[in-house]
């Protein structure tokens, strides 16, 4: 049996009915705010839940807005074996082999326009802009924000100023503008998808002060589809995503079982057949403990 404490212990009652449980055989998990929280580590808890859940023959993935090098340890931490989803699942690859299942990229031309929508006056002064390439994080210039991401992600920083003729040599994975105000990630959120359709940009936020645009084709619902149906075999309602985010949103509603985080936002709950405690509180192994592995 999986120890919590006490308070983490008390949950609500489950919202469906727990025998939809016995179809699970792959779960999908996010890892900030739900596997790793402010520590950006996953606890012994978590990973013991993850564990006793293998060992009953059910299969873990992890789906993450995390460039594929920055999510290794996660992967490595619960020495998993399927393809990891990173980039919000424009990339799935498996470490073990190298082996690139997708890889949707950014067309140039959105890239571009998005880049000159950036350093528009009204946002220049409050975001810094991050490009993805090659699984290496190019950024004009090291900003407070940048170097913050850094340190949480472990990703090398690579300033180059214009970032115009890195994307005129090579498709993006993602670009990325975050901001320490959330005011200003909601404004540029609002706009851009009042501008996008989600046929010509997939636009999110993973954490209130990231905005990320990828392919329009991309997201994690995507990716644990592929992941599920194409290399498992499964269907939906086999499926169990964890996720605290916008960019969960798709993948909860995906699954048979959709659980958002006790710390995510109340449009994300929304959609989830299950409301876990917080991340702090180890809500990800509460929520496989209760429903996979049959803990109150």
């Amino acid at each position: 049996m999986i120890e919590f404490s006490a308070a983490a212990s008390a949950t609500t009652p489950l919202t469906f009915d727990p025998k939809r449980a016995q179809a699970i055989r792959l779960v999908v998990l996010d890892i900030d705010g739900t596997i790793a929280g402010e520590n950006n580590e996953i606890s012994p808890t978590v990973r013991a839940a993850v564990r006793a859940v293998r060992e009953k023959g059910i299969q873990v993935a992890i789906a993450t807005g995390r460039m594929f090098h920055s999510a290794l340890r996660f992967y490595d931490a619960l020495d998993l074996d399927l393809p990891l989803m990173t980039y919000q699942g424009a990339l799935i690859q498996e470490p073990k082999t190298g082996k690139i299942h997708r890889h949707w990229t950014l067309a140039k031309s959105a890239a571009l326009q998005l880049l000159d929508y950036f350093e528009q006056v009204d946002f220049q002064q409050h975001l810094s802009v991050h490009a993805y390439a090659n699984d290496r994080l190019y950024v004009r210039e090291v900003t407070p924000e940048s170097q913050l991401y850094s340190d949480r992600t472990g990703v090398t920083l690579f300033p180059i100023g214009d970032l115009r003729p890195l994307i005129q040599e090579c498709e993006p994975t993602k670009l990325l503008a975050l901001s320490q105000n959330s005011a200003h990630i909601d404004s540029l959120y609002t706009h851009l998808r009042a501008q996008y359709s989600p046929a010509e940009l997939y636009l999110t936020k993973s954490v209130a002060t990231f905005f990320e645009a990828t392919n329009p084709l991309v997201n994690k619902g995507t990716a644990v589809r592929y992941i599920a149906e194409e290399l498992l075999g499964l269907s939906p309602h086999e499926v169990l995503t964890v996720g605290d985010n916008f960019n969960d949103i798709e993948m909860i509603q995906y699954a048979g079982i959709g659980v958002a985080m006790g710390n995510a936002p109340e449009p994300v709950k929304a959609f989830a057949d299950w409301v876990a405690p917080d991340v702090e509180s180890n809500g990800a192994a509460i929520a496989l403990s209760k429903i996979l592995l049959g803990e109150a």
